[in-house]
């Protein structure tokens, strides 16, 4: 029996499985990393707790210390999570448009959570964004990792998730596929693995209303507009994407991403949120277009707990 001194320390090590149904009309194997295995149901988990020992060492985190993010729920958990195990206070911003359970799931952990408007410019005073810097800047000695512009969040995926991902796998993979929000984890894994095989396809998967998908391709930001699935995209290019190492983006829309979703859980029962339908969509999008590739890894990024009253509620997907 493996035991860990706290709960922390059984962040990782999450299985990759073979989707079978879903991905019956396709050449390749499609793999799916299950990051919603992570303890606080993420795969923001990694990221949250490497960033607080970062922040630790270098002496911007002291005991006693408020941590302050911008999230749109997922690392606001994890970092809620961390907090409670280190004795920190906890203070996430998160727009309206996310779904309750993630509040609940935060403020559970501890947390204080303030909502903000979804529909507003990135560098407005009211965007989550800005709030955080905001309340960041009053607490004395608060941390604000800024997961959408910190290297560390790429350094966390690249030193940890990148090498178990090639060890599982054995190093046999043609590509990997991951949403787009933060870039932390597609761009921390692909550049592991294009370090040790440049071969290696890395893919990302951006909403319809997102901004990525025309800077990527031609360097200018698009028009952003609000979508409903959460986790992926953004509504201003972020520091912790690594447009250079990505070969190819595919955009996917809301009724793909909740349709895949819903597969996944009756056909695989892996219950996933929107952002894994939405991953899934664009590796099978993929390997249509690429039929040389035979492994293809997915990451599902976090647990369909969290979206009870959206992609799994009825009425609301109507």
């Amino acid at each position: 029996m493996t035991r860990h001194a706290s709960i922390l320390e059984a962040i990782g090590h999450t299985p990759v499985v073979r989707l079978n149904h879903v991905a019956a009309g396709v050449a390749a194997d499609i793999w799916a990393k299950l990051e919603l295995l992570n303890p606080s149901g993420s795969v923001k988990d990694r990221m949250a707790v490497y960033m607080v020992d970062r922040a630790e060492e270098q002496g911007l985190l002291g005991p006693g210390g408020t941590i302050v993010e911008n999230s749109s729920g997922n690392t606001g958990a994890a970092l809620a999570m961390v907090a409670a195990v280190r004795g920190y206070r906890c203070i996430i911003t998160m727009p309206d448009k996310m779904s309750d359970e993630k509040r609940r799931h935060m403020e559970g952990l501890g947390a204080e959570v303030i909502i903000t408007p979804t529909d507003v410019p990135a560098d407005s005073p009211q965007s989550y964004y800005s709030t955080a810097r905001r309340i960041a800047a009053e607490i004395p000695g608060a941390f604000y990792p800024d997961q959408y512009n910190n290297p560390t969040n790429i350094e966390a995926h690249e030193k940890i998730t990148g090498p178990e991902l090639f060890e599982q796998v054995g190093g046999r993979l043609d590509a990997v596929v991951a949403g787009i929000g933060t870039g932390g984890t597609l761009s921390g894994v692909g550049r592991y693995l294009k370090a040790r095989d440049p071969g290696i396809q890395v893919v990302a998967v951006d909403p319809h209303g997102s901004v990525f998908y025309d800077h990527w391709r031609s360097g200018v930001a698009g028009r952003p507009r609000v979508y409903d699935v959460e986790g992926i995209g953004e509504d201003y290019v972020v520091d912790a994407v690594d447009f250079e190492i990505i070969d190819e983006m595919i955009q996917v829309d809301d009724r793909a991403s909740f349709e895949m979703t819903r597969r996944l859980a009756r056909e695989e029962g892996i219950f996933a949120g929107g952002s894994s339908g939405a991953v899934v969509w664009g590796a099978l999008r993929y390997a249509e277009a690429h039929p040389e590739a035979r492994d293809i890894v997915v990451f599902l990024a976090d647990s369909g707990s969290r979206y009870l009253s959206k992609v799994y509620d009825d009425s609301w997907l109507a």
